[in-house]
Order: structure tokens, then C-alpha cells, then sequence
């Protein structure tokens, strides 16, 4: 039996170029309903792949551009990608950011999702980033906490520090996307801080990203089918 796509499950279209990312997402059919167009898809017609998937197959999207600047440039950049009627934004979780992509998508149905800390990181990655001291996950939740007070729709956080996240009071009715998320036995890449679909999930997360695992399996219909029924 085939399942149906599920929107918690966002596969990450992180393929060498818009047309790859096409004809992945044909293959992938209606097992899959939400997909993100990364940074590294932007200057290989990301773009337009997102108004083709979300026009014409009816999908959601999730852009992942991570945008960081003084507030007028954020908030001009965010009201640029807010007339394209997408579903998730990312920025970087610092409160001034936060409030400026609001304004930029404010009256419109986009959401934003404030980066915490990136799950390739670790602590000596912020060391080397001149990053004050402190345990990852209580930096992660303080930052996330923070942008809930600025105003974000959700927040980006590995599966580790969901529940963290979820335990928050500024949490309640905000989203957690995690990214990170590895089926058992797969392949972990750069990802440091990583949890399988169903921990991710119990954790309290409201929708994974999952990209290698699927676009790398050998057969990415039959690795979502697996995830899909991990979840389910």
C-alpha cells in the first residue's frame, strides 16, 4: 500500500540545479506535499522552481535563504518573496531580523521561521565563531525564546533541542521545523546534532527536513514511503 504525503515530512530539494529538483519531484508524485528550495537552488532558478511546484503540482514550499541584515534591507527582501504566495521563510533568529521580516510579510499567508543555531554546528564551531560560552541546547532555546517574543511564526531547531523548544510558554501555538533528521541508518553527512523522523516527532517537532536520505536513496520514492510510515 502507498501512503499518502503527510505536510510534516518536507524533503529538501538540495540538487544541483531546478531542473534535477523537477524531475525528483515527479518521481517523488503525491507521496510528497512540502518542499524547500535552499540557498545553494537560489542562482540555479530556485525561484522559479518554487512558483512551478507551488502553481502548477499544488505543493507547499519551504524557502530556506537564512536572510541576515540591517531591518529596512530584511524587511524589502521578505516583501520581494511574499508576493510569490510561499509558505515558510527562514531568517536568522536575532530579534531586529525577526521584526523586520514580519513587517515585509505582514498581510500575507508566509510564515517565518527564525534559525537558532545551525545543526552542522558544535560548540567549538562557536567558539571559533566568537560566540559567548554556555551548553548548545540552552543557547538554542534563550535564542528561540527570543525570537518567539520578536514575533516568529516558528523556529528552525535540531531534533535534540525540540523539546526544549516545545517546553517553552512563548512556544504554544509556534511551529518547530528540524532539520537533522536522519532515518536509522542513514548517512549523517555534515549534520551534527541529528535524531531519527519518529524521536523527532516525540520530541515535539511539527515538521521534519529530510534532503540526502531521499534524494540520494536509490530510490527516493521508496525511502519517503519508509519515512512516511515511520511517522504515520
Amino acid at each position: 500500500m502507498t501512503l499518502p504525503a503527510d505536510d510534516r515530512l518536507i524533503v529538501a530539494l538540495d540538487v544541483p540545479n531546478a531542473l534535477a529538483a523537477l524531475e525528483l519531484a515527479k518521481t517523488l508524485g503525491d507521496s510528497v506535499s512540502f518542499y524547500k528550495i535552499g540557498l545553494g537552488m537560489l542562482t540555479g532558478g530556485g525561484l522559479a522552481l518554487a512558483n512551478e511546484l507551488k502553481g502548477e503540482f499544488g505543493k507547499k514550499i519551504f524557502l530556506d535563504m537564512k536572510f541576515f541584515d540591517i531591518g529596512a534591507t530584511v524587511e524589502a527582501a521578505v516583501r520581494g518573496i511574499a508576493r510569490y504566495d510561499l509558505d515558510f521563510l527562514t531568517v536568522h533568529g536575532d530579534p531586529h531580523v525577526v521584526r523586520a521580516a514580519k513587517e515585509g510579510a505582514a498581510g500575507t499567508g508566509l510564515k517565518i521561521l527564525a534559525v537558532t543555531i545551525l545543526t552542522s554546528l558544535d560548540r567549538a564551531d562557536l567558539d571559533g565563531a566568537l560566540i559567548r560560552a554556555g551548553d548548545i541546547q540552552d543557547l538554542v532555546t534563550e535564542r528561540a525564546a527570543r525570537a518567539f517574543e520578536a514575533g516568529a511564526d516558528g523556529v528552525i531547531a535540531s531534533p535534540r533541542e525540540a523539546a526544549a523548544i516545545r517546553a517553552l510558554p512563548q512556544a504554544a501555538g509556534r511551529l518547530i521545523v528540524t532539520p537533522g533528521v536522519r532515518p536509522a541508518g542513514a548517512d549523517l553527512g555534515d549534520q551534527k546534532r541529528v535524531e531519527t523522523p519518529s524521536a523527532a516527532l516525540r520530541a515535539g517537532a511539527d515538521h521534519l527536513v529530510v534532503g540526502r536520505p531521499v534524494w540520494k536513496a536509490a530510490d527516493p520514492k521508496a525511502a519517503v514511503q519508509a519515512i512516511l510510515a515511520e511517522i504515520a
